[in-house]
C-alpha cells in the first residue's frame, strides 16, 4: 500500500491554516483528502519538518514572522531529488512579487484569498505528478 502524500502548509495565521484544512476535508479528490497535512507557523518549524519528514508538496506563505518564505523556496530548490514541489500562497498581487516567487523554483503562485476549487485542483495535480514520478 502506498504511503499517503504529505503536504506541508507553511502559514503563520491560524485562521488561514484552519481554512486550508477545511477546504481539504471537503474536497472530492481522494488524493487530496487522504493527504497528511503538516502545519508550520514559521520558517524554523518548516525547516525542522523538512529535515525529518518526506514531504511531497509545500504550500508556502511569503511573509512569515521569522523571515521571507521565498528563502525557504530557494533552499528547497537545491535539495536532492525527490524534493517537494512548492506552491506559493500569497496576498501579494504585484507582478514583481509573483515573478520573484516563481524565480525561486516554485511551481505556481496562487493569490490569497484563493478559490478553494482551484487550490484543490492544483494540489491534486501536484500530488498526481509526484505519484507518477516516484516510488510510494
Amino acid at each position: 500500500m502506498a504511503r499517503p502524500a504529505v503536504v506541508l502548509h507553511v502559514e503563520d495565521e491560524l485562521p488561514n491554516r484552519a481554512l486550508l484544512r477545511a477546504v481539504v476535508a471537503r474536497s472530492n479528490e481522494p488524493s487530496v483528502t487522504s493527504a497528511v497535512i503538516l502545519d508550520a507557523p514559521d520558517l524554523a518549524a518548516a525547516r525542522r519538518i523538512l529535515g525529518t519528514e518526506r514531504v511531497d508538496l509545500v504550500l508556502l506563505d511569503v511573509r512569515l514572522p521569522d523571515g521571507n518564505g521565498l528563502d525557504l523556496a530557494r533552499d528547497i530548490s537545491t535539495l536532492p531529488a525527490p524534493r517537494p514541489e512548492v506552491i506559493i500562497l500569497s496576498a501579494s498581487v504585484l507582478p514583481s512579487e509573483r515573478d520573484a516567487a516563481l524565480a525561486t523554483g516554485a511551481k505556481l503562485f496562487l493569490e490569497k484569498p484563493y478559490v478553494p476549487s482551484e487550490l484543490i485542483s492544483v494540489i491534486a495535480s501536484s500530488l498526481a505528478g509526484r505519484r507518477a514520478a516516484g516510488p510510494p
